[in-house]
């Protein structure tokens, strides 16, 4: 939490912004599957976001919220076509996928994040050194 500022590069995303951006972005594209439509507003961190322990209760919170509200959403509402900034129209179902995409991409960004701000970095993808080294 006390390296939550930290990015790699003068370019780069701070880790908590990253973080905010995984929220945001997930959020943004699971209700354009279940609205028809992407909200196009704000999608800075909010000031009430202030640690990386707010961005896990966000996400906690919301990603509940979305699945419960897609779980309800009936088929052919996923075959919809839905408009991504004039950019392309694809069926709402593929945004899901575009989605898992999206968070896998970032979650690798923020995961390589973690050794040069002084964290261990958690098995993701199978063990990873740190979780290899402290097996019995």
């Amino acid at each position: 939490a006390d390296r939550a500022d930290y990015r790699p590069d003068s370019i780069a995303m701070s880790a908590i912004d990253l973080a905010w951006h995984l929220v945001g972005a997930e959020h943004r594209f699971l209700d354009a599957v279940i609205s028809g439509a992407f909200d196009d507003s704000d999608t800075k961190r909010p000031a009430s976001i202030v640690t990386p322990a707010d961005v896990v209760a966000r996400h906690s919170e919301q990603f509940a919220a979305d699945m419960d509200r897609l779980k309800t959403l009936p088929g052919e509402r996923l075959l919809r076509k839905v408009d991504f900034r004039g950019l392309f129209q694809l069926p709402a179902l593929t945004y899901i996928q575009i989605a898992i995409n999206h968070s896998v991409h970032h979650r690798g960004q923020l995961s390589m994040y973690l050794r040069p701000m002084g964290a261990r970095v958690p098995s993701i993808y199978g063990e990873s050194y740190d979780t290899r080294r402290d097996r019995p």
